[in-house]
């Protein structure tokens, strides 16, 4: 009898050898997998902070230091361009836009942060192409702003041949080959001019950004509108008719989208702004338009206040929930009234 009781907790045991291993890598599996799950999830939530912003003027100084170079007129508007383009590559998680693998594909809020950053990165870069750089429209532009501007408009979602991050370091690189030429006082063949229509001019580009971002904003709620493409003006025509109304409402999955892209165009464009206040500061003093340049960026400001709710809400303007977009295109309708307030200032003699 008792050897019939061992044969039988042998063949027990044989068998508990025989699953073993298996489940030991069942378990093995699902623990590796849960961990992998546990490492994407806490990398999304790094990787999802907003940039800080940074103080201009010593960001201008340890700029022109390492470049050798004194600190001068345009040198804080060049040296935070390049910082805040660095910024969207060097930023927690790196340049997201691009990612094909998780956690970063799998994020969407980060990728139109950067996007809204990248179009102010853009529109400044052109301006300083365009007019900064040049004391009339019929003078030779600067050769490194030339190669540097088209660098930035590139495709910002390439992975690869080439990838994005490398066509922006580019461009990065020639801004700082701008910027040491425009401290070389013994040979000032590059020039940054702060003059009024200067400004007036990128202030017209951010003027168009702002109204396009707050009318994309407030069409979370859905709204039939008047048309008044053509309003003002009896002989404008338009290729082709269009309705007397329509309805402007954003679909209800890119309401995030829109608020994290306006929320990173503003978050560039306060940084220019500042950038804007030191190396104009004599034409804002001479109009006395210094404080309604303030009064934009303090208006902007609202725009990055912390985000205590996990989701983008999209309640109706008078509901019991908030409607995030509302509170976001209040603050850039208020920016952008003081933009064209401060453009006509700009033009009065």
């Amino acid at each position: 009898m008792e050897t019939g009781v061992n044969i039988e907790e042998g063949r027990t045991r044989a068998l508990g050898k025989t699953l073993a291993p298996g489940g030991a890598a069942a378990v093995g599996v699902a623990a590796a997998v849960g961990l992998l799950a546990i490492v994407n999830v806490a990398l999304s939530l790094y990787w999802s902070n907003e940039p800080e912003a940074f103080d201009v003027r010593q960001y201008a100084a340890r700029f022109a230091e390492r470049q050798a170079r004194p600190v001068v007129v345009g040198t804080t508007t060049t040296a935070t361009l390049v910082g805040v383009a660095e910024m969207l590559l060097d930023k927690p998680g790196g340049y997201l836009s691009n990612d094909r693998l998780p956690p970063g594909v799998l994020l969407d809020n980060m990728p139109n942060w950067e996007f809204g950053a990248l179009v102010q990165v853009r529109d400044l870069a052109k301006a300083m192409r365009e007019t900064l750089s040049r004391s009339q429209s019929q003078s030779k532009e600067d050769p490194d702003l030339a190669l540097a501007e088209p660098q930035f408009n590139f495709d910002n979602s390439s992975w690869l041949l080439p990838p994005s991050e490398s066509e922006y370091r580019e461009g990065i690189r020639h801004l700082e080959a701008y910027a040491k030429r425009l401290g070389d006082t013994a040979n000032p063949d590059a020039q940054f001019y702060a003059r009024a229509d200067n400004l007036r001019y990128w202030l017209g580009t951010v003027q168009s950004r702002l109204g396009s971002l707050s009318q994309r904003l407030s069409a979370s709620v859905g709204k039939t509108r008047l048309n008044v493409d053509l309003a003002g003006d009896p002989a404008a025509h338009q290729s082709t008719p269009g309705s007397s109304e329509f309805e402007s409402k954003t679909p209800w999955f890119e309401i995030d989208d829109v608020f994290y892209e306006a929320r990173g165009s503003t978050w560039a464009l306060i940084q220019f702004l500042r950038a804007v206040e030191v190396d104009f500061a004599d034409v804002l003093a001479r109009k006395n338009a210094a404080v309604s340049l303030r009064q934009i960026i303090r208006e902007l400001e609202g725009t990055q206040e912390a985000m205590w709710s996990p989701v983008i809400l999209n309640g109706t303007g008078y509901g019991p929930l908030a409607n995030h977009s509302l509170v976001m295109a209040s603050y850039i309708s208020r920016a952008n009234a003081g933009v064209i307030d401060l453009r006509e200032l700009l033009a009065q003699g």
